[in-house]
């Protein structure tokens, strides 16, 4: 029996503690999916989940017997949240279907791993690991894991109609552990099947695709969607995955380039409209959105003006945030449109300036130009924007003392 040898976490004490709970009267308990795929790719594990033949009622009254606090979060579909150490571990009873309704499935409890198994999405995420670390593969996800296949269980096209965001989830997941080409199968079910997409809530789609636009392979499973037909109907426009694909190369230089609000924006920012549409497609926070606006117009910004404008003013016109969003951009296209108007060592100094560069802060306000004697109403705005693009005009050198000069010096004749 193959075993799970890079799981420090599988023999954590906490974790430990929910199996001993767990394990009563010959029940048994195994954590299963993302966590041992993870485990086995050597990628960072975040969350365990646990799949045991033991009853969503005892796991409940045996984890609160040995102090542990335990919550019926889906009770009903045999799923009980236990925290153990802080940390929170969903514990679902092993089910097989007995019939399915599109997303809806009338399941049945049961005690059987590899009908458990078959009711999973991908060959990779149908592994199991006990907490002595020795694995159960009953559909072959561990070769697949390991080549890097991402591969449906049972037949492709009937997986999909049961919930059509496992399309996404193919692509997803492929990007983020699979290697070459995709499983052809599964891309051609996905394909057959692409019109499913529509009839996604936004909330589902935008979870996923933030997930799928951030893994490391997003640029190639993206350019695969769009040549199958079904990035459109994602995000409801044309997009540039050669710009994105751009953007992604840039992975190595700066964090940002894999963050979701910034992937968007360059996927579908040809005019802010773009991005409106993409904000509501996806469901994104105001912050989101109000991120991917601030990044495209910095991106136009460094277009039209940068190198002759210095870099104080994308920060003073942009902030911090969006500049280095709009660099990345504006980097990106170069790249991706083949313009020799800056070279890499440019942007590479240019990236690292932005990040160390104090943001220029207008030094005067309204009240002082009060205390000089300016009449409140229209004519502060004025006097400060005046004063504002002198000190723009300077580079920001002039201080505040040097800007109430200049100030009396416009206000002394009719003082």
């Amino acid at each position: 029996m193959d075993r799970l040898d890079n799981a420090p976490w599988l023999f954590e004490a906490s974790v430990q503690r929910v199996f001993a709970a767990i394990e009563q009267d010959g029940d048994q308990a195994r954590a299963v999916g993302g966590a041992v795929r993870n485990a086995i790719l050597g990628v960072p594990v975040s969350d365990i989940d646990i799949a045991t033949t033991a009853r969503p009622e005892a796991v409940l009254e045996r984890a609160r017997d040995a102090g542990l606090k335990a919550i019926g979060t889906g009770i009903d579909h045999g799923t009980v949240t236990i925290v153990s150490a802080g940390a929170p571990y969903e514990v679902t009873t092993l089910r097989e279907d007995v019939e399915t309704f599109g997303r809806q499935a009338r399941v049945v409890f049961g005690t059987d791993w590899e009908r458990d198994a078959r009711r999973r999405d991908f060959t990779m995420n149908a592994l199991y690991v006990d907490r002595h670390g020795d694995l159960f593969d009953p559909l072959g996800g561990l070769e697949d894991c390991r080549s890097g296949r991402v591969r449906f269980i049972g037949d492709a096209e009937q997986r999909i109609r049961e919930d059509y965001l496992r399309i996404l989830r193919f692509f997803r997941i492929h990007a983020a552990y699979g290697s070459g080409v995709p499983d052809e199968d599964a891309l051609i079910a996905c394909t057959h099947q692409r019109d499913g997409l529509r009839h996604l809530s936004a909330e589902r789609v935008g979870a996923e695709m933030k997930k799928l636009a951030s893994a490391r392979g997003a640029a190639q499973s993206v350019q695969i969607m769009e040549d199958c037909g079904l990035l459109e109907i994602t995000t409801g426009g044309i997009s540039r995955t050669r710009d994105f694909a751009a953007l992604r190369s840039l992975d190595d230089q700066a964090p940002e380039t894999s963050e979701p609000p910034l992937c968007f924006a360059m996927l579908a920012g040809f005019v802010d409209e773009d991005l409106t549409r993409i904000g509501e497609r996806f469901r994104l926070s105001n912050a989101e959105k109000k991120r991917m606006h601030q990044a495209l117009q910095a991106a136009r910004w460094f277009q039209n003006h940068w190198p002759e404008a210095g870099l104080e003013h994308a920060l003073h016109d942009h902030g911090r945030k969006a500049a280095v969003d709009g660099l990345l951009m504006a980097w990106a296209y170069e790249r991706a449109n083949a313009q020799v108007w800056e070279s890499d060592s440019g942007f590479i100094e240019a990236l690292s300036a932005l990040r160390e560069l104090a943001v220029p802060d207008f030094p005067i306000a309204g009240a002082d130009l009060l205390a000089l004697g300016v009449k409140p109403g229209p004519d502060v705005g004025v006097a400060l924007n005046s004063l504002r693009q002198a000190w723009k005009a300077s580079g920001y050198r002039l201080s505040k003392a040097d800007l109430i000069g200049v100030a009396a010096g416009s206000l002394r004749p009719s003082l």
